[in-house]
């Protein structure tokens, strides 16, 4: 089973990303759960749990809460048809992503060969999860509501967490590693 490590918003970064969520997954009925917002850091193939855990707590023992850019929207074309909002790859959250990729590869962990070539994104409606399939003109016209938003603005990451890849909110968070305070 495939487990993902993901960036978590603080409430106040969350809440303003939500609200697009909910108006495109309303206007296209992509949901009837909107799935949690996050930035997917890593994604780990068939882990030993307690072992990982104790090593993404070592790796993130120095790091504290941090922001990332939002910057505009991001479309993912079929099959995926998720639309997206871009997170700048630079900066504190691109050195951690390379940090836990490399560390864990180091301690024979099951990771993604080559993270340059990786989008950090927060998803806010896709094909996974869905309660039915959007046609590719829905999708088009969702893509293009989210670009003519023209997000530009920072998001606080308060959190690290390790997730099942299941859409149940109480089950799916394996573990959390909270970050410091500034």
């Amino acid at each position: 089973m495939k487990y993902y490590l993901v960036a978590i918003f603080d409430e106040e970064s969350y809440c303003y990303m939500e609200e697009m969520q909910k108006k495109l997954c309303k206007k296209y009925k992509i949901y009837k759960n909107s799935p949690m917002l996050h930035i997917t850091l890593e994604v780990i193939e068939d882990p030993e749990i307690e072992e990982l855990s104790k090593l993404i707590a070592d790796i993130l023992k120095p790091y504290k809460k941090f922001k990332v850019m939002i910057d505009g929207a991001i479309c993912f074309d079929p099959p995926y048809k998720s639309v997206n909002l871009k997170v700048d790859n630079k900066g504190y959250i691109i050195r951690l992503t390379r940090l836990i990729n490399e560390k864990l590869s180091m301690h024979g962990f099951k990771v993604r060969e080559n993270i340059d070539n990786w989008d950090l994104h927060v998803s806010l409606a896709n094909t996974n999860y869905a309660i039915r399939e959007w046609s590719n003109k829905e999708y088009l016209s969702a893509c293009e509501t989210a670009k003519d938003e023209n997000i530009k603005r920072m998001a606080t990451i308060e959190r690290i967490e390790l997730w099942k890849p299941i859409n149940n909110r109480k089950e799916m968070t394996v573990k959390s590693f909270p970050l410091r305070d500034f």
